[in-house]
């Protein structure tokens, strides 16, 4: 797969790549993500989608270091939302002006394939409209070894239940010596981005995301980009990259940690923008750092805002919380220099602003 971004000139390679990232002029930077994020977006338009998380589990037998928001299976502190609690919460998301949920939650020992199947076709059932952009690799694989089944037909069997597309969570840093250190129960590096691959051929799109700033080095953010645009290169299945930072609150990593700033996060999402050249959308992640960044960022190559995250409690258990309205969303891009306009989970404009 090719991209307009490399009409002009070669691709970014690692060696550069990890140079930017170490000491590369911060605005020169941005001015460059930006000129690839205009030969790929020429327009002044910035994206957002109006959405809902929903976290239909906090029982997790992962238990990541990098983790606030799970809780130990037995320990009868953490919850399952019942299928009335879950079609309550989309009619709220339909009532808001929402065209999407985003089903994630932890890797529940008692749940397996049976259990998403008739969820899943009771949603679009009963809300035929909605987009299911649910799941991660890692919860794919847990349900699959619930299950007894391979990658492919636990994607098959969900797919034909209702499930669209599929979020890039679980991707952390793609480096098994970080995912060791920082989560050393979930998927390997490999079996991530074969989740994914899988994905792709069975013409389920997906998005891959990084969040960076916890154990890893400058070094492996560029690996971690390194495997998506090999995997984009082979398929052209993911829609968007979305990277975020690390939030140590509340988590077994806090003591002594050092967080990554914002400076880190707009080199970052610049070189993401200018290395991923064949992933045609870069989001924002005002979600952990806050509106203002994130309309900074717009000027550092994304050209998407995200969504308007209706609700989200992965984030919020850190102690981080930033959300918006679609009101105060579209005041932020028009506050930019932008053009707002509202999407669907595939990128298709829905309402003009």
């Amino acid at each position: 797969m090719t991209s307009s971004a490399n009409t002009i000139g070669e691709r970014l390679g690692d060696a550069e790549a990890l140079v930017l990232l170490e000491r590369g002029d911060l605005l020169a930077l941005g001015a460059r993500a930006d000129e690839v994020r205009h030969r790929l977006h020429p327009s002044a338009d910035v994206t957002f989608i109006v959405d809902r998380n929903i976290n239909y589990t906090d029982y997790c037998i992962s238990g990541c270091r990098f983790c606030a928001f799970y809780k130990k299976p037995g320990s009868g502190e953490g919850y399952l939302l019942g299928e009335d609690e879950i079609h309550g919460k989309i009619e709220e998301t339909l009532a808001l002006g929402g065209t999407a949920i985003m089903m994630q939650g932890g890797l529940h020992p008692g749940l397996d394939i049976c259990w998403f199947e008739r969820v899943f076709s009771g949603i679009k059932r009963r809300y035929p409209s909605i987009h299911n952009h649910s799941l991660s690799p890692p919860e794919i694989v847990h349900i699959a070894g619930q299950s007894g089944l391979t990658v492919e037909e636990t994607l098959r069997r969900l797919q034909a239940s209702g499930l669209d597309s599929l979020p890039g969570g679980g991707a952390e840093v793609l480096v098994d010596r970080v995912r060791s250190e920082i989560s050393p129960h979930k998927i390997s590096t490999d079996v991530w981005l074969d989740v994914m691959r899988t994905a792709h051929r069975l013409g389920m799109p997906t998005t891959a995301t990084m969040m960076f700033g916890s154990l890893d080095t400058v070094a492996d953010r560029v690996e971690h980009l390194r495997r998506i645009r090999e995997l984009q290169d082979e398929t052209g299945g993911f829609t968007a990259f979305i990277p975020w930072t690390f939030q140590v609150g509340n988590t077994d990593l806090q003591e002594g940690h050092e967080p990554a700033s914002g400076f880190d996060y707009l080199r970052m999402l610049a070189v993401s923008r200018v290395y991923l050249d064949n992933v045609p959308n870069v989001q924002a992640s005002w979600v952990t750092q806050g509106l203002k960044l994130g309309q900074v960022a717009l000027a550092f190559g994304a050209n998407d805002m995200g969504s308007t995250m209706i609700e989200e409690n992965v984030v919020r258990a850190t102690g981080v919380s930033h959300s918006v309205g679609v009101d105060e969303m579209v005041a932020a891009i028009r506050a930019a220099g932008k053009v707002p306009v509202q999407r669907d989970t595939l990128y298709r404009e829905i309402k003009r602003y």
